[in-house]
């Protein structure tokens, strides 16, 4: 009983908190407006030019978690590894975080990879895009200062001003997505200690982490790492031009938005849904968006992204039904 109240807490409280946050933004929105701006004034072009580098992201993903794997004697095949990755995201949008173990569980069902090694290095994994992440971040904070500084200079607004533009749901929003992102990093340090007490799981986790190390070849390695990145902005920053309002924005404002979404995404949603919209929607319009067209903005991207995710995960689920299990073989 208290297993299933765990399971529907897990699934069921990500899906009210990112469905409440949507509510909240969309409350009382012309829906009208969204339509026409779908079907006529949209750019699909630029839309449809951003789909293949948010594909080849997942593809990178792919290879470098097959490089990660080789130096603990583990030979999964490649077209396994991706779609693994499809899939991993793909049921993410049902329940957040559940792809990081399923993808581990369908290496070793088809190539039969050792479950917890894949744990291993999806956790190195996870290390290394949140260094890149936090560089980007750091770099991007130092070089928007003076361009923050100027727009407060220009328009004559001060800090308080600026926070004080926050309504109070906005401030209840913003901190509800902090405390679950620290309430997140507690459990998984919880669920850290729950797998120390086996050895044998410790010592493949380690040596999962530590693979990094022995991979052969660390140009090939840092190259997949910093291509998932690029591919992953650039499918966010094509969509730029889909609209009137954003394809005019210089680029540092695309970096900024993406940043900020990228940690959006962290707080356990279903895609980021909910968290991601606020915190796109709100960069742009401290750029100068107007707020109904930075809604607009961040409901399309982010649902038709949502959508090719989706197709990827049924495009994978097909795949690996016609992939005989390498083991079996």
């Amino acid at each position: 009983m208290k297993q299933v109240l765990n399971n529907i807490l897990k699934i069921g409280l990500p899906l009210i908190f990112g469905a409440a946050i949507l509510w909240w933004m969309y409350r009382g929105f012309d829906w009208a407006t969204l339509q026409g701006a779908l079907f006529e004034e949209m750019n699909w072009t630029w839309m449809l030019l951003s789909f293949p580098f948010g594909i080849m992201a997942q593809v990178f993903r792919g290879m470098r978690w097959q490089q990660v794997l080789r130096p603990m004697g583990e030979r999964p095949r490649l077209h396994t590894c991706v779609n693994a990755i499809f899939l991993s995201y793909a049921s993410s949008l049902v329940v957040p975080r559940v792809g990081e173990v399923l993808r581990c569980g369908v290496l070793k069902r088809y190539d039969g990879t050792g479950f917890t090694r894949g744990v291993g290095t999806v956790v190195t994994e996870r290390v290394i895009d949140m260094a890149i992440i936090a560089v980007l971040s750091l770099v991007v904070v130092i070089a928007q200062m003076p361009v923050f500084f100027s727009f407060m200079r220009e328009t004559g607004m001060s800090l308080t001003a600026l926070t004080s533009r926050f309504t109070p749901a906005g401030w209840a929003v913003t901190i509800s997505c902090l405390l679950l992102i620290i309430a997140m990093g507690i459990w998984l340090v919880r669920g850290a200690r729950v797998f120390s007490r086996t050895r044998d799981l410790v010592q493949d986790l380690f040596s999962g982490l530590m693979s990094i190390r022995n991979v052969d070849n660390v140009w090939l390695f840092l190259f997949y790492s910093l291509a998932i990145w690029v591919c992953y902005f650039l499918h966010f920053y094509l969509t730029f031009f889909c609209f009137a309002a954003t394809e005019g924005l210089p680029l540092n404002v695309a970096i900024v938005a993406f940043v900020v979404g990228t940690f959006a995404v962290i707080v356990p949603t279903p895609n980021g849904a909910g968290p991601w919209h606020f915190a796109v929607k709100t960069v742009l319009v401290l750029f100068g968006v107007n707020g109904n067209e930075a809604a607009i903005f961040a409901l399309l991207v982010h649902s038709i992204q949502t959508l090719l995710v989706a197709a990827l995960g049924v495009y994978a689920v097909v795949a690996l039904g016609m992939t005989r299990p390498m083991h079996n073989s």
